[in-house]
């Protein structure tokens, strides 16, 4: 997928557990988990909002685009 989710680099940056960052979003840690590792077809704003303001982050630095791979043969 083009979308990479860099949730698990701020959550270091934080030292924060993937269970307190649910806790303080108000989703479930499968759902963050779902999203975490790049699994998730959406984001609602909502959600991206919340992440941000827990993280004290932009909406960059969760969420970056990727240049797919070009194969030659």
């Amino acid at each position: 997928m083009p979308i990479a989710v860099d949730i698990d680099v701020m959550l270091a940056k934080r030292k924060m557990s993937v269970g307190e960052l649910a806790d303080r979003v108000g989703i479930t840690p499968a759902n963050l988990a779902v999203l975490k590792n790049g699994r998730a077809k959406a984001v609602r704003f909502a959600t991206l909002a919340a992440l941000c303001e827990v993280l004290e982050c932009q909406p960059g630095d969760l969420l970056r685009w990727e240049a797919a791979e070009v194969v030659v043969d």
